[in-house]
């Protein structure tokens, strides 16, 4: 059965086409995407959504029309998926992350073996899960569910040069495994980074002295080490709360004319939102655990500080393809608990 998708619901942005590809693999079910990413200034697909469609056709063996740059309409039949070594370059500066996130869960849930992957483009752009945070909160709430994926930044990569490359090695996984996460302990320390790439040491300097300024204002004491990085010009700003359930990692990115001082206060600012909301699940990884969480045998819950667009557009998505009841108790912008019912086994 073919299931049609309107992708100006919602939040109106790439998730929506990411979940889909996923959900089509592991599923065996293909979809029309129609009006991709509507909401967006330059809506339709872009390199990074582009090689998101052209990786899921490879891993799957799917068939896919539609793929092109701009094009606001996709059809996509998926096969099965082929478990292996490949390597996808965006070509610009577009998220490996998000192409990433596309991949794993099919590659790890209907692989059969293990699989390698390398993405070039970039690692630390806006609107995009970095690398760090991939690495520690993402990869980490993974494991939690019983699926293993390593990963490795072999470069950096920025806006808008890109370049960067990462390595992932993703393993199968039988069953994903449920879970219940209501509570938060208090955190009272931080850690993080301040890095600079190809820029004056008193750029990380600077970052990481305000970094710590703020974070001491919140009664939480912070070791933010400064670190050199290549291939920039770039700095990024990294607050983490190893205290929580799941290391939760916050960044933010610096860009031509912006201090370094406001870099560090973006980052800032958001870390102690999530630290303030006293729950255990930060805004960003809300909707970015559903999906894999849909999948368990047994029912799951969690508290989240902020519910967000992206939470609620992607928990839409997962309904378009899977019979599994989720609910989202929460205002918009508010704290909230998300709960998935189980599933019998397959």
């Amino acid at each position: 059965m073919l299931i049609e998708i309107d992708g100006s619901e919602g939040e109106g942005g790439g998730q929506i086409l990411r979940s889909a590809l996923a959900l089509s693999i592991l599923t065996g079910k293909p979809f029309k995407l129609v009006n991709i990413r509507a909401n967006r200034s330059k809506p339709g697909l872009a390199a990074q959504h582009l090689m998101c469609v052209k990786a899921a056709g490879q891993i799957s063996g799917g068939f896919y029309k539609g793929a092109s740059i701009g094009s606001s309409v996709l059809y996509f039949e998926p096969k099965d998926v082929k478990s292996g070594s490949y390597h996808f370059a965006i070509g610009t500066a577009g998220a490996t992350g998000l192409v990433l996130h596309t991949l794993a869960l099919p590659l790890a849930l209907r692989g059969q073996a293990e699989s390698h992957l390398t993405i070039t483009g970039g690692t630390h752009v806006k609107m995009a899960p970095t690398f760090h945070f991939n690495e520690t909160t993402w990869a980490a709430y993974h494991r939690k569910f019983g699926i293993e994926i390593d990963l490795e930044m072999i470069r950096p990569g920025f806006y808008p040069r890109g370049g960067g490359e990462i390595r992932a090695r993703i393993q199968p996984c039988s069953a994903v495994k449920h879970l219940k996460l209501l509570e938060c302990p208090k955190l009272t320390t931080a850690g993080g980074f301040a890095a600079r790439a190809d820029l004056p040491l008193s750029v990380s300097e600077n970052t990481a002295r305000r970094l710590k300024h703020k974070l001491k204002q919140a009664g939480i004491e912070s070791e933010i080490p400064n670190e050199e990085w290549s291939n920039g010009p770039s700095a990024v700003a990294g607050i983490i709360f190893r205290q929580a359930p799941v290391p939760t990692l916050f960044t933010a990115l610096g860009e031509r004319g912006k201090p370094a001082e406001a870099v560090a206060d973006d980052c800032a600012e958001e870390a102690l939102a999530y630290h303030a909301s006293g729950c255990p699940v930060d805004p960003h990884s809300a909707d970015q655990i559903v999906l894999p969480l849909a999948f368990a045998e047994f029912p799951s819950e969690y508290r989240v500080s902020e519910v967000t667009p992206h939470l609620r557009t992607n928990i839409e998505t997962i309904r378009r393809f899977l019979d599994r009841k989720i609910t989202c108790e929460g205002g918009l912008y508010q704290p909230g608990i998300i709960r998935i019912a189980g599933r019998e086994v397959e």
